[in-house]
This record gives C-alpha cells, structure tokens and sequence, in this order.
C-alpha cells in the first residue's frame, strides 16, 4: 500500500510560523509533525509515500530527503504555486499512488490512532476515520450510520480526521461532480468533499469512529498546547 500527505497548504491561519514554515514541517514534542506520520507509516508496512506540496516546496526534500531515515521512498508531488485543494491535489498525485487503494493523511494533523486499524482495501470507495467535534469546529462535517457509512447528514455530526484509504476510483467522473473548477497553472483545483458526498447515498463511504487523541493543528496555540502536551507525555 502507497500512502498520500496532504501538505500543500499555505497554513494561513498558523502564521507567523508558516511565514518561512510549511504548517507540516512546524515542530511538536521534538520532530516535524509530518515525521510522526512517516514513522507510523513506516511501522504499518508502507513504502512508497506521496508528498503534495505547494507553499515553501522546496523545504520538503531539503528537511525530509527521500525518506531513507525512515525505510520509506518519498515522491513530491509538487501542485505549482497555488495548492489545488484537496480533491485537485488527490488527482494531480494520482499517477504516481497508481490504481491501488491508498492511505490518505493530512499532514496537519497529530493523532495516537493505530494506522494498523485501517483497511487495506475500503469496502467502497473511501473509508473514513471520524473523530468528535472540537471547540473551534462545532458544526462537524459528516455522520456516521450503525451500518458504518458515512452521511453527509445525521443527528449526531462527527469531523472528518483527515485520515483514511481511498480508491483512485473515487475520482472517476469527478468534472460531473465538482461542476465550474477553478485552474491553476492548467490544473484543476476542487474540494474532495463534494465528490465524497455525492457517494454516500449509495452507501460507498464507510467509515470508523476514534475517540482518542485527535487534534488539527491549524493555530499557534494549539501548536503550542500540542507540544507541551508530548512534552509532559499527557499525548
């Protein structure tokens, strides 16, 4: 199994720090928050990692290599200046995950979720991993049924971790979906939550509930309350 990391973005809301950081590169408990991603990659058996970068690209390889340190093989799949969203970075990194299902991971994220438990292979298109509203995103964004399929609606609304595995179908058909598209450089750039939604009624988005240690670390602060936490080993 390959694996993708979201890392494309501007991390506007982190700066300063992201003024001369990647968001992803941005250091918590003592290594860059995407280096806890490789090595729980690392542990589950993956080698082959995908990388979309976008803002400060060039920080990547120059801070992560090619993955030796970690018995991985990075590929930078590099979107342009502009980051092409989530479903346009998907499908720009495409050719290099293959026709494989993939693990998808946001690289802005810190979790103490096993990637073991996720499947190899999603019943459907996409099997997502879920976790509490937090304070700062009351709202949520999908729900989860008792079969174990995602909704875009329910009574009680959960948030999308930014973890899960993905078929490259997922994508097939895509412009009927995403509708008027935005380009970047000649790239498409969309959400992925859309097309996510517009397979849920026929029942090909599972997901899984976690109630563990989850937190996006989109702000300074919870940079900082992320850090003291692995610092004192309450994380």
């Amino acid at each position: 199994m390959k694996a993708l990391i979201f890392a494309a973005g501007l991390g506007e809301r982190m700066r300063p720090l992201t003024n001369h950081t990647p968001k992803p590169l941005l250091v918590a408990g003592g290594k860059p928050l995407i280096a806890w991603h490789l090595e729980k990659l690392a542990a589950i058996g993956v080698r082959d990692v995908v990388i979309n970068t976008s803002w400060l690209a060039e920080q990547f390889p120059a801070t992560l290599g090619d993955g030796e340190r970690w018995g991985l093989r990075l590929l930078y799949s590099y979107e342009g200046p502009s980051p092409l969203e989530t479903g346009g970075g998907m499908w720009h990194a495409l050719p290099l995950l293959g026709d494989e299902p993939f693990l998808l991971v946001n690289g802005d994220i810190w979790t103490d979720y096993d990637f073991a438990h996720l499947p190899r292979e999603p019943a459907g298109l996409a099997h997502l991993v879920m976790v509490d509203r937090p304070e700062h995103a009351t709202h949520g964004d999908f729900a989860l049924d008792a079969e174990g399929h995602v909704r875009a609606d329910g009574a009680t609304r959960l948030t999308y971790a930014g973890l899960g595995v993905y078929r490259p179908q997922l994508l097939d058909g895509w412009k009927d979906i995403a509708g008027d598209i935005d380009t970047s450089d000649g790239k498409p750039r969309f959400r992925l939550a859309p097309i996510l939604k517009a397979h849920m009624p026929f029942n090909r988005i599972s997901g899984a509930y976690h109630g563990g240690r989850w937190t996006d670390v989109g702000t300074p602060e919870r940079l900082a309350g992320l850090d003291a936490e692995l610092a004192s080993g309450i994380a």
